[in-house]
């Protein structure tokens, strides 16, 4: 059985291999020998009872139990660092950084025009601003390694306060030369039989695509599952389908050789803000978090929710 508690110098070791790819830049890169980092890497993975990489000579792989024990690490280590500066800022009086940690479609569009708005007044002197999945986002806030969280829903976490939800509707994106491109509008039946680029997590915003088609019985001719709006994007540009996606990215974002069409049917997309329960907020947190309600409300056909709409 793993110990309750995992050796840090085995943690770095590990994501700095898969980081990397390799042991001897991992070892350079830690100031370790080769050995030491395989040794290191040997006993975390006695200690978890489990392989994380593959190895067939000099070449390595993560495991796919590996993979995923990289996301839960690489976190971690995050949270670390956050702990660590912020026992130095303690330490030497120093105004401490912000931590916002954001789902990309928001830290890509929305956040940089809410920082913008901070600049005109008192800017903190370090923000450290995460780009990273709905679910790290929570981990990250409950965890009080990020002072703010902006995820999508479903939030059901209850170690979060959620200060409010935002929505967006979804929209359709096609290559320049897409036989759709010259729609004012993209209908369900427009859907039948083209292939599909749409958002992968079952659990999100794929649940309303997925329901949006089967109520009009609309098979797709295939599907591109996609873990960033931005890849769908590129997906749509090079012609391999139709992209649907939230539109706050192409918002924040410059898309060239693409269509873009609104639906005729709705798909939501909504997102919360949120902090740790019961946390105090600094005044430069609450600035925050009053800067992206304005700029959010800025989106086009854009509303905020004060409850947790039904999904």
């Amino acid at each position: 059985m793993p110990p309750d508690y995992l050796d840090t110098r085995q943690l770095e070791a590990f994501v700095a291999v898969i980081s990397i790819g390799s042991m001897t830049g991992a070892a350079r890169a830690l100031g370790k020998s080769q050995p030491v980092v395989t040794r290191l890497i040997q006993d975390l993975e006695q200690e978890l009872g489990f392989a994380v990489l593959h190895r067939n000579g000099p070449r390595i792989a993560p495991t796919e139990q590996g993979v995923a024990f990289f996301a839960q690490a690489e976190l971690f280590l995050s949270g670390l660092r956050t702990i660590s500066e912020r026992a130095r800022t303690i330490e030497t009086a120093q105004e401490r950084p912000v931590e916002l940690a954001s789902i990309p479609a928001i830290a890509a569009s929305v956040v940089p025009l809410a920082l913008q708005d901070l600049a005109r007044g008192r800017f903190p002197n370090h923000v450290h601003l995460q780009s990273i999945a709905s679910e790290n986002v929570v981990q990250a806030v409950a965890a009080r390694t990020a002072d703010v969280g902006i995820a999508s829903l479903p939030l059901d976490n209850p170690g979060v306060d959620v200060h409010w939800i935002g929505e967006v509707p979804c929209v359709a994106v096609v290559a320049a030369d897409d036989p759709l491109a010259g729609r004012d509008m993209l209908r369900p039946e427009d859907l039948q039989d083209r292939r599909l680029i749409a958002s992968a997590n079952p659990y999100r915003l794929r649940m309303r695509i997925d329901k949006a088609l089967a109520e009009h019985s609309i098979e797709p001719g295939g599907v591109i599952d996609s873990n960033a709006t931005y890849v769908s994007l590129s997906l749509a540009r090079a012609g391999l389908g139709v992209a649907i996606v939230e539109s706050v990215t192409i918002s924040g974002l410059p898309v060239k050789d693409v269509a873009i069409l609104p639906l005729s049917f709705h798909i939501p997309f909504y997102w919360g803000v949120i902090t740790a329960t019961g946390l105090p907020l600094p005044a430069t947190v609450q600035r925050l978090i009053s800067s992206i309600e304005r700029r959010a409300a800025d989106l086009p056909n854009f509303r905020r929710h004060d409850g947790v709409p039904a999904l």
